[in-house]
């Protein structure tokens, strides 16, 4: 007899959610304005990828986060300068995490088919979504959710375009996210900022970019300009999905990536993004990977990591979005 596993498990070694959050596997019974989902495992290029260090970030994070909450929940409910109040602004907002999606390692694609049915869940409940990764290529399967009725501007913060339509045969890979949303009819269009160095891509995918219409943006256009002048291109009044991978910040503030490359956005930046985003329109979803943890530095990336959502989760709450 088969045994129906379920969607989700509970974090390993965690007895709460992200920042002292509640757990709930119960995905019938969601009672939430915001769901935080762990999202493991990409789809691997060669075997020894099946687990890479990446698939360790979600529970490494949520351990490390909690750690300012467990006895006194001071990220929840001292004055946070971030956000000019407290975290939640004193509101009675819900905010559940969901623990991490379940694998199959006899099918490592049932991962991605577990994640979009969760997904897919939340968005249609109208629940903003943080999935925690996992290297880049979890968020195929989380945008495949979006619902076509309800189509977003595609916003990458990222070192590399991820434009490839295959490695090793594998299309749904880490280096592939941004070329599959572009064949999405839920996404509209997508602005890929933080880019440079030298990563994956090759000159054919940087002109598959251009055809498709893709706003590449460099690192040192934003440094050049400031963020101010690129949150001016992007347009109001739409729905928005953010994938942020870890190396798209400068190495300094993350170095717990498999590719640190100079010049990165700082944090000052990555924050005034967040919250520029965030204002102007409904930002549905954001999704945070390639977070490596065995190259972490005195926890520096884990704790820009904890900032850069309690950002995102502030700046929401602030924006009206649940009023």
């Amino acid at each position: 007899m088969n045994t129906i596993l379920p969607l989700t498990e509970l974090p390993k070694g965690n007895a709460k959610g992200l920042l002292g959050f509640p757990l709930n596997l119960d995905l019938e019974q969601i009672d939430a304005h915001i769901a935080i989902l762990g999202v493991p495992y990409g789809l691997p290029y060669y075997p020894s990828e099946m687990a890479n260090d990446q698939s360790r970030a979600p529970d490494i994070l949520r351990q490390n986060a909690q750690d300012a909450a467990w006895d006194e929940p001071r990220t929840l409910h001292h004055f946070d300068w971030d956000l000019g109040g407290p975290l939640l602004n004193n509101k009675d907002i819900k905010i559940v995490d969901l623990g991490n999606v379940t694998a199959d390692f006899r099918d490592p694609r049932e991962h991605y088919n577990r994640a979009e049915r969760v997904a897919s869940k939340i968005f249609s409940s109208n629940i903003t979504l943080i999935s925690i990764g996992g290297d880049h290529g979890i968020p195929i399967p989380i945008m495949r959710a979006i619902p076509e009725n309800k189509p977003v501007v595609l916003i990458q913060i990222d070192a590399h375009m991820d434009w490839r339509n295959e490695v090793n045969g594998e299309r749904e890979g880490y280096s592939s996210p941004i070329k599959r949303a572009s064949e999405l009819k839920s996404v509209n269009s997508i602005f890929q900022i933080g880019l440079r160095g030298v990563g994956s891509g090759r000159q054919e995918e940087f002109e598959e970019a251009k055809a498709y219409g893709s706003n590449l943006i460099s690192a040192y256009e934003v440094h050049d300009v400031g963020i101010h002048n690129i949150l001016n291109r992007i347009p109001d009044g739409v729905n928005f999905y953010l994938t942020i991978d870890a190396d798209g910040m400068d190495p300094t503030i993350m170095p717990a990536v498999n590719a640190p490359t100079p010049g990165g956005l700082n944090w000052v930046q990555i924050r005034e993004l967040i919250h520029g985003i965030v204002k102007k329109g409904k930002v549905i979803g954001l999704d945070l990977v390639e977070i490596s943890p065995s190259f972490e530095k005195g926890n520096t990336t884990l704790i820009h990591a904890e900032r850069l959502i309690c950002n995102f989760i502030g700046s929401a709450v602030r924006a009206g979005y649940y009023d």
